[in-house]
Parts: C-alpha cells; sequence; structure tokens
C-alpha cells in the first residue's frame, strides 16, 4: 500500500523478525500442469487486476502481453498461451503472512479526544538522513507550527501501525473518511517491537501478534509508551482521498490494489505487475493467481509473500493470523524465463 520502507504488514513474522536471503537465486521453468490447483482458479479476475497495472511496464516484452491482454477472451489460455511458470529459490523457505488498510477514528481538527497528529513530512527530514528518532520526533516541538497535520486520531497504539501497514483511511465524526498513504520516513531501520517483547520474555514467539502488542500497551501505558519508542524509524504520510472508497489503497505502483488478488513481494526477485501463482499452506490454504502489485522492506526473498485482506478490522484479524508455509510461482513472458536459465539449461 505503497509501503515502501517498513514492514508492512501486521503478521506475525514481522513482529518477530523475518530471514533474508543470502544465496544466489536460482530458476526452474515449471508447466502449468504442475501448479496445484491452477485449473479451479477465476483466471479471469486474475486478468482484471493484472491489466490494472501492466500498462506501467516500459520493457517492450511486458508491453507487448499488455496490448493481448486488453483483447484477451479467454483468460487461462491467456495466461497459458503466453508465460511459462518460474520457480525462483534463493534458499530461505516459503512464508506468506498477510496485511489489511486499517481504518482509524480521527478529526480534521484537534480535540479533546483526538490529539495525536497524522504528518506529513517535513522538508528537513527530506534532506537530512537519518533524521530524528522517533522518541525525538513525539517528544519535542520539532514539528509544531510547520502545518504538517493532516488529521488527528485517538489512539496512539493504531496510528504506530498505521505506519506500520503504510496506508489507511481515517474517519470522521460526520461519517465522512480521508485516505492516506506513504509519504516518506526518516531513515532510520525499523525495529520489530514484537520482536523486542519476545527478547525481554514477555511472550514467547509464537503468541505474538498485533492484536497483543496493542492489548499489551494499553494495559501497560508507561511501559508501552517506551516499547514504541523501541522503533526508531517514523512513517509520514500523504492524503490520497482521490482513490475512491470503493478501490483499494494505493501499492507501490500507484495503482489500488484489489483484495485477495494483489500481494507484496520482493522486487528483486519478482517484477512488480507480474502474475505469481501462490500456493499457501497452513490452517486456510489458498491456491489463487495474484498480482505482484506492492513491496515492504521486511518482505524479503524470492518465496516471500504478503497477500492483501482488505480495509478494516475484520480484514486485519484475518491478515494477522497468517504466517503459513507454501511456494510462489511467477508468471514471466516466455523470452524473459527462458533467459533466466543458464546457458547450459536452454
Amino acid at each position: 500500500m505503497t509501503r515502501l520502507l517498513l514492514s508492512v504488514c501486521i503478521a506475525v513474522s514481522l513482529m518477530t523478525g523475518s530471514a533474508t536471503a543470502e544465496t544466489e537465486p536460482s530458476y526452474a521453468i515449471l508447466g502449468f500442469e504442475d501448479l496445484d490447483g491452477w485449473e479451479q482458479d477465476d483466471h479471469a479476475a486474475a486478468l482484471a487486476v493484472f491489466r490494472n497495472t501492466c500498462r506501467d511496464f516500459k520493457d517492450p516484452q511486458w508491453t507487448a502481453l499488455c496490448n493481448v491482454a486488453d483483447d484477451a477472451g479467454d483468460a487461462r489460455q491467456f495466461f497459458e498461451l503466453f508465460f511459462r511458470p518460474v520457480l525462483i529459490t534463493d534458499g530461505q523457505d516459503g512464508l506468506f503472512t498477510g496485511y489489511f488498510e486499517p481504518e482509524l477514528d480521527g478529526s480534521p481538527v484537534p480535540t479533546s479526544r483526538f490529539r495525536h497528529p497524522v504528518y506529513k513530512m517535513p522538508d528537513e527530514a527530506k534532506r537530512v538522513r537519518p533524521w530524528m528518532t522517533r522518541r525525538g520526533i513525539l517528544t519535542s516541538d520539532v514539528m509544531s507550527g510547520k502545518g504538517l497535520e493532516i488529521a488527528w486520531v485517538d489512539d496512539p497504539v493504531e496510528l504506530f501501525f498505521l505506519q506500520v501497514q503504510g496506508s489507511g483511511r481515517i474517519r470522521y465524526p460526520d461519517g465522512s473518511f480521508i485516505r492516506v498513504g506513504y509519504g516518506g520516513f526518516n531513515g532510520h531501520p525499523y525495529s520489530s517491537i514484537g520482536q523486542e517483547l519476545v527478547r525481554r520474555g514477555t511472550y514467547q514467539a509464537h503468541q505474538v501478534s498485533a492484536d497483543v502488542i496493542k492489548n499489551w500497551v494499553r494495559r501497560n501505558p508507561e511501559a508501552g509508551e517506551e516499547l514504541l519508542y523501541h522503533n526508531d524509524s517514523y512513517v509520514f504520510f500523504r492524503e490520497v482521498s482521490e482513490v475512491p472508497a470503493d478501490r483499494g489503497p494505493l501499492g507501490a505502483m500507484n495503482r489500488s490494489i484489489t483484495t485477495m488478488r494483489s500481494i507484496a513481494i520482493d522486487p528483486a526477485f519478482t517484477p512488480l505487475g507480474a502474475p505469481v501463482w501462490i500456493e499457501k499452506n497452513g490452517r486456510d490454504p489458498l491456491r489463487r493467481l495474484m498480482i505482484a502489485q506492492d513491496t515492504g522492506s521486511a518482505i524479503k526473498g524470492a518465496q516471500r509473500a504478503d497477500i492483501f485482506f482488505g480495509t478494516g478490522d475484520a480484514a486485519g484479524r484475518e491478515a494477522g493470523r497468517v504466517k503459513d508455509p507454501g511456494r510462489l510461482v511467477v508468471l514471466m513472458p516466455i523470452q524473459r524465463a527462458y533467459a533466466l536459465l543458464p546457458d547450459s539449461e536452454q
């Protein structure tokens, strides 16, 4: 959700840390018959999402396919004719998590209830890298008198997790709302507060979730405030209310993402905009063709993906339960797929 820097999902793995790929990637071309559940998917739904962002490709191979996609009658046939499934591995196990668009209660003006500002990025934070830490920003008057407040919200814990997600909606008392998206950050690396609770012995890794962390902070207001300061990274926002209410938030390609059809990936391995077949195991197995439309700094590795579950609390609960193994297979244009193989295998 324009989540270009932070650990953007409220999933357990991002609260407890995640592995980073350290080996050179390897590539294997599969057949569509190797994709578990391929025949049963709604390929037309995936094609509609692919069309939404494929026009942003600059590479001639991709743009040619985008032109064909506009007139594709049979969606499954389109993917099978013009793509090849490529399994990219880097020595790390597959890991799926989930993310969502939070919805906070707020106000366009400060009140006794709505006291916590959602800030735009100050000019000095753009020039100085890294800039002030989270603690410095929130315990000084460095942001005062500059007109940087977009809105005010009533819950600093939800505001912290809005920063983790990178975008969200703010609902005003009159029922209207604004949408905010990622607008920059202070240049400090993200530190997992879930991992910090595990390090302290407060919880074991399998117990940590977004709700567990939120409840602990609220039960322990002074210690909770200090826990949030453990993360030096601080995200600023920009208003993106031009995105209609019935559409998803903006992803890394500056296009609306789609519930349960958009994923965040590591663009070092998977091109943004590419179709990706996911085989997520765990409690609720999922076999589906998704489109790689988002990124996140905690989404690292060839077999790492973050599934977009939608907007609001229900989506957040679903997303927060996902920490599952599996694999993802990238659909690449035929020539591009074979070009990835070593010369001896072509």
